[in-house]
């Protein structure tokens, strides 16, 4: 039972791991998505949003609804996850069209470059998590290698034990069997001492009948 408990506590373990991978790995989804809409808003005609532009602004959309669903059922709290939708629907507020249809002037270049940190920072959060889980996966390794040892351990002992146990069992036989040989030489001694005596009666008998 302990075997089996450690064995769940350890898939527990690796299943919030492989959940923390996911939810960054739809991050840096998303950001990937967002960095080409910034590059795609240099093609804009005469101050209007391209077609391309108002495409990947439908699929931004449909990928932070997306996010959320997966940040609502994750079981590991991903507050990180949450401040990057906040960011990212902040981003698409300013680059809807106003009014008068015309485009934001919104410094490019600036978020590009923010855009760029973010992620490196995710992916070397990613590299991270990934170090983590290789990690864990060795260790988790290492203890089923372990386990297997002392079950290996184990199934020699009991071999080992089961063949003192028939060698006793031999010697006991061997005990019973002597005891009853020195019981059989025993009372035959005693026979061949009475007979011995009854002779040396019959002997001394007419020696003394003679004198």
């Amino acid at each position: 039972m302990p075997i089996e408990s450690n064995h769940i506590c350890k898939m527990q373990i690796a299943n919030c791991i492989y959940k923390q991978i996911i939810g960054s790995l739809i991050v840096l989804h998303v950001n990937k998505t967002l960095i080409r809409i910034f590059c795609c808003s240099r093609y804009h005609d005469a101050g209007r949003l391209s077609d391309q532009q108002m495409a990947l602004l439908q699929y931004q959309r449909e990928n932070l609804h997306f996010l959320s669903q997966e940040s609502l059922v994750s079981i590991i709290p991903h507050q990180h996850l949450v401040l990057q939708i906040l960011r990212l629907q902040e981003c698409l507020s300013k680059y809807e069209r106003t009014v008068d249809r015309s485009t934001p002037q919104v410094d490019l270049a600036h978020l590009l470059a923010a855009r760029d940190q973010e992620l490196q920072t995710l992916s070397a959060e990613m590299n991270q998590v990934q170090t983590e889980l290789k990690l864990a996966q060795s260790l988790i390794a290492e203890r089923d290698s372990e386990i297997q040892n002392v079950q290996m351990s184990n199934n020699q002992y009991a071999e080992e034990n089961d063949r003192l146990r028939a060698i006793l069992g031999e010697w006991s036989t061997r005990a019973v069997k002597l005891e009853r040989a020195l019981e059989a030489e025993r009372i035959s001694n005693l026979e061949l001492q009475r007979k011995v005596s009854t002779l040396r009666n019959q002997l001394q008998t007419p020696t003394e009948a003679t004198e």
